[in-house]
């Protein structure tokens, strides 16, 4: 018997859709370890202050996601992703002005807004792009790109601030921003048949089904917000002159797991790739928090990369699984505000934290916080979503 074909995946709408996601991503990943290394050492703003400022696009991420994925359910997803991605980029000028923390906490606010409409926008066009039969693998490479990118991005931002400073680093992003524009227009996106405008009700803003899901989500997110905003401050902490190397390994773990999570996940290993992934993550920022060494601080990396790589895109197929068809941008937004609220209560704490105790002690918290997501997950994720998963 001749084994039937999978449907192609690599279209050229689809390899549009990640690259306009990965410059996307890398342009605002620039951001993450720069801004605390020039909040601190050129505007003489306190380490325990830090997580104000980094937090404080959650504000408007928290009130613009639920939005979003009812825009972007309502609207041609092209559309909102392009004028959103146009908007995106020319607010980057707003960092050449933002010389005190009010300012910038303003222009972080704006960014919010936009950053939370293109990554529900894009996220959602993947999904439309990419073939039924191939779904977990499709978000889980479009993923890629993105998490690539918020390894990377940071990598590269602590090498242009370093060597040419801040404004030269806002420069490249917006080069950046403006490629991943014209990858956008580049898209042929399917038409989205025209929708009846539903009474609004909370359920077109928030998937309720996945409320046990979202919770869940927001422990291992915590981590992750421990990340990008202190792992350059850390790596000098513990004498290791070029932190940026973590993000490189980091990066390497996220890619090999592309290479199998997404098929398992395909074939309806969902749980135990979720599972396997807060243990491997929560036992590396333990790891990270005791292992000082230059080696450590690598395979590290590595493995939080793995980790991580196989849990975000196995997260967002349980949000998307759990939604119908007409509510994938509800799904999407969900999802992505559980990583938003997680990740940014991370950075928010981890100032607090690194500001008055140490950064051993933020990624200690990390490590509890996931492993206590698995008992959640086990106990209370699994089951909501076996009993009301739609596919």
């Amino acid at each position: 018997m001749e084994q039937k074909q999978k449907p192609k995946l690599w279209t050229t709408g689809y390899i549009n859709i990640c690259i306009a996601n990965f410059l996307m991503a890398c342009s605002f990943n620039l951001l993450m370890p720069s801004i605390p290394l020039y909040i601190t050492e050129q505007l003489g703003v306190a380490q325990s202050k830090t997580g104000i400022v980094l937090s404080s696009y959650t504000i408007a991420l928290l009130f613009v996601r639920p939005f979003s994925g009812y825009i972007v359910d309502l609207y041609s997803r092209k559309k909102v992703l392009l004028i959103s991605f146009i908007c995106y980029v020319g607010i980057f000028s707003g960092y050449f002005w933002a010389t005190t923390i009010m300012m910038l906490i303003i222009v972080r606010f704006l960014h919010g807004i936009m950053w939370g409409m293109c990554s529900v926008s894009t996220s959602t066009l993947a999904i439309d792009l990419v073939p039924t039969e191939r779904r977990a693998e499709g978000i889980g490479f479009a993923g890629t790109f993105m998490n690539v990118a918020m390894a990377i991005g940071p990598f590269i931002a602590i090498h242009i601030y370093q060597e040419q400073g801040f404004n030269t680093l806002i420069g490249y992003a917006i080069g950046m921003g403006i490629l991943g524009i014209i990858a956008v227009s580049l898209i042929k996106a399917p038409e989205k048949p025209k929708l009846k405008r539903e009474k609004i009700s909370l359920d077109r803003f928030f998937l309720l089904p996945a409320w046990a899901v979202f919770l869940n989500q927001l422990l291992p997110c915590f981590a992750w917000g421990s990340i990008g905003s202190f792992v350059a401050q850390y790596g000098k902490h513990i004498g290791i002159s070029n932190a940026g190397i973590f993000f490189l390994f980091f990066a390497a773990g996220i890619i090999t797991s592309r290479a199998f999570s997404g098929r398992l996940v395909d074939k309806g290993y969902i749980h135990q790739v979720n599972i396997a992934a807060m243990t491997i993550v929560g036992i590396s920022f333990f790891a990270f928090s005791i292992l000082h060494s230059l080696y450590a601080f690598c395979i590290v990396g590595l493995f939080i990369g793995l980790g991580f790589g196989m849990m975000l895109p196995a997260m967002q197929i349980i949000y998307v699984n759990m939604a119908p068809n007409n509510k994938r941008g509800t799904a999407n937004s969900t999802y992505l505000l559980g990583f938003d609220v997680g990740s940014s209560i991370g950075m928010l704490a981890g100032g607090f934290i690194t500001g008055t105790w140490t950064f051993e002690i933020l990624y200690r918290t990390s490590s509890c916080l996931c492993l206590i997501s698995i008992l959640v997950y086990v106990f209370v994720s699994k089951p909501v979503f076996d009993l009301k998963r739609l596919r």
